[in-house]
């Protein structure tokens, strides 16, 4: 072999591994997102210049001065923005949509949605009824799209390590569970005003604190039981600062009976802080986390428990635009986990017993599911 094809031969060698690597990784999803008046957008669009595997092709916000407002605060491109769906699509081919609206409209975007065959995430709760969730069901089911619910504490690796310690058996059977969620009020913690406006209507949020944080406790419950349903709700809920919200609660209590196990749920927007941690009690020991990598931990035979960090969690259930993106792609399912669709139907149960064990005063014996 002569030199120069010596040479010929050692750059295509360098080169082809490059490109096979470069062939190999998926083009990033194309998502859009439809309406801006949900206060936790502002934490996307923070998370997309990092986020490879994803593309913000368009946004649909028909309110002109909240859009102008988004345009600066991130420096977004004008030709981003639509007023319609329609619109949007047809303009940009998005693949998946993030839905910011009031909870109150997530049935309205997600029929829509799936008329255009787009895959959904939605901020939690799934929405704020159980006839509206299994219109959702059946809009995903008949357009074969995907609806998945996003949930801040999903992020949390230490509830992924309580999830693992009830799967090795670590903990034994599940007893008890407590879990704590909420802040100091949205008014008080300073939310957007059209974020305000909305959380506080039982029209467009469902109820209060009940609805906002007790949706939270009762995914991860529902994840933890493995979609199990609870046999019962039972809920009290009050208005502790009538005068900042008069029309819906700011406190609430939710207990959820199951076989041989109980989940006490206490979502508020009067904590003296923000707080998202939870105790869980079995038969051979307990897992308390604190914040979102911490846990103290404490088996029988210990006479005291410890502190562990939970192991970090990995691409691409670290994320929910990773995650987002390995569904779309094909290489995750989200069968039962605490973003889809199905635990999140499990959860409207609860949301909806729970408002009518509120109204009534009484326990509300759920029941099995409609197939339809």
């Amino acid at each position: 072999m002569t030199s120069l094809k010596k040479l010929a031969f050692l750059v295509a060698s360098f080169f082809i591994p490059a490109v096979s690597f470069a062939q190999s990784q998926p083009a990033p999803l194309r998502v859009a997102i439809y309406g801006l008046e949900h206060g936790h957008i502002g934490g996307f669009f923070h998370q997309f210049p990092n986020q490879h595997d994803v593309e913000l092709v368009g946004i649909v916000e028909a309110d002109k001065a909240l859009a102008d407002r988004y345009q600066q605060q991130f420096h977004l491109d004008s030709s981003l923005f639509y007023t319609s769906l329609d619109q949007m699509v047809s303009a940009r081919h998005p693949q998946a949509l993030l839905v910011y609206t009031s909870v109150g409209d997530h049935r309205k975007v997600i029929e829509q949605a799936a008329q255009h065959g787009l895959s959904v995430m939605v901020e939690k709760p799934l929405t704020i009824s159980l006839d509206d969730a299994l219109a959702i069901r059946r809009a995903a089911r008949a357009h074969h799209i995907q609806v998945l619910v996003n949930y801040e504490t999903t992020w949390y690796s230490s509830n992924r390590a309580v999830y693992d310690l009830i799967n090795q058996g670590k903990l034994g059977d599940v007893r008890k569970v407590v879990v704590h969620d909420g802040h100091e009020g949205p008014k008080e913690i300073g939310v957007q005003p059209e974020f305000l406006k909305w959380l506080t209507d039982p029209a467009t949020n469902g109820a209060g604190a009940l609805y906002d944080f007790g949706c939270y406790g009762a995914d991860l419950m529902t994840w933890w039981m493995h979609g199990k349903a609870p046999i019962s709700v039972t809920a009290v809920a009050q208005t502790n600062k009538p005068e900042t919200y008069p029309r819906v609660d700011d406190d609430a209590t939710i207990i959820l009976q199951y076989p041989g196990a109980q989940a006490v749920l206490m979502p508020s927007w009067d904590w003296s802080f923000a707080r998202k941690d939870s105790e869980i009690y079995g038969n051979k020991g307990y897992a308390i986390t604190v914040g979102l990598t911490k846990l103290r931990l404490r088996f029988v035979g210990e006479k005291q428990d410890s502190e562990t960090t939970a192991e970090p969690l990995t691409a691409p259930q670290d994320t929910s635009l990773h995650y987002l993106a390995a569904v779309m792609q094909g290489t995750l399912k989200p069968d039962g986990d605490l973003t889809s669709l199905d635990t999140n139907m499990i959860v409207m149960q609860i949301l909806d017993a729970a408002r009518e064990s509120v109204r009534t005063g009484r326990t509300v014996k759920l029941k099995p599911l409609p197939e339809n």
